[in-house]
């Protein structure tokens, strides 16, 4: 089973991650955690990693690059082969979704428009995770980050930026995932939405978390 936790940056990806390894693993479940290229072996990953990959928002080479070489390529690999081991949850840092949507923040570029119409040639997951916050939520969190780059800044100071970003994931991207969550990471705390997104993967009772994204004039309200 696989599980995408993306969202724009400051959103709260990698605490929920951790949330979410700890909370299967509480239920008996072999968890993963892994960024990246899930395909093993994939055989562009060196040559992607020389491309300055902050820049990617204004940069419609290394947008380009990692969706073709990058992940329409892992998607074939993963297709083929399962890398993890029968019965074990592989937790998904960030994925296409978030390359496509700065892409289109960003640009728009070519490749991220053809990646949006066809999204379901990219590698599907079992419950996709997008996380949102208001920017002040966002900024406050800014203020506490060791070292910051020019794309957590831009997220948090840029309110057409943030918002075409999420647009693009929940009404883009997501169509191609089995079951698909977005939670405002401001309103609910990493125990309650891992708790929700274990339950959604195992098939057990919803917790009374809502797992909804407000409209999307709300968001820019907001920010």
């Amino acid at each position: 089973m696989r599980v995408l936790i993306d969202g724009l940056d400051l959103s709260g990806k990698t605490t929920l991650t951790t949330a979410l390894a700890a909370e299967l693993e509480a239920r008996g479940r072999t968890v993963v955690e892994h960024r990246g290229f899930p395909a093993d072996h994939h055989p562009a990953r060196r040559l992607l990693k020389k491309l300055p990959l902050v820049r990617q928002p204004d940069s419609t080479l290394v947008t380009t690059a990692y969706l073709s070489a990058g992940y329409l390529l892992d998607s074939l690999l993963v297709r083929a082969r399962a890398s993890e081991p029968a019965g074990t949850v592989l937790i998904q840092d960030g994925y296409v979704d978030r390359t496509v949507a700065f892409g289109m923040a960003g640009g728009p570029y070519l490749a991220a428009v053809l990646a949006l119409r066809w999204p379901r040639v990219f590698a599907p997951f079992d419950v996709a995770v997008y996380l949102h916050a208001p920017a002040d939520a966002r900024r406050a969190r800014l203020g506490v980050r060791k070292s910051p780059d020019a794309v957590d800044i831009r997220g948090v100071e840029d309110v057409e930026f943030a918002a075409t970003f999420t647009a693009m994931l929940t009404r883009g991207m997501g169509r191609r995932h089995k079951k698909l969550l977005v939670f405002d990471t401001s309103a609910h705390t990493p125990k309650e939405m891992a708790t929700a997104i274990a339950d959604a993967l195992l098939g057990t009772p919803a917790a009374p978390v809502t797992a909804q994204l407000a409209p999307l004039g709300e968001l820019e309200r907001a920010a």
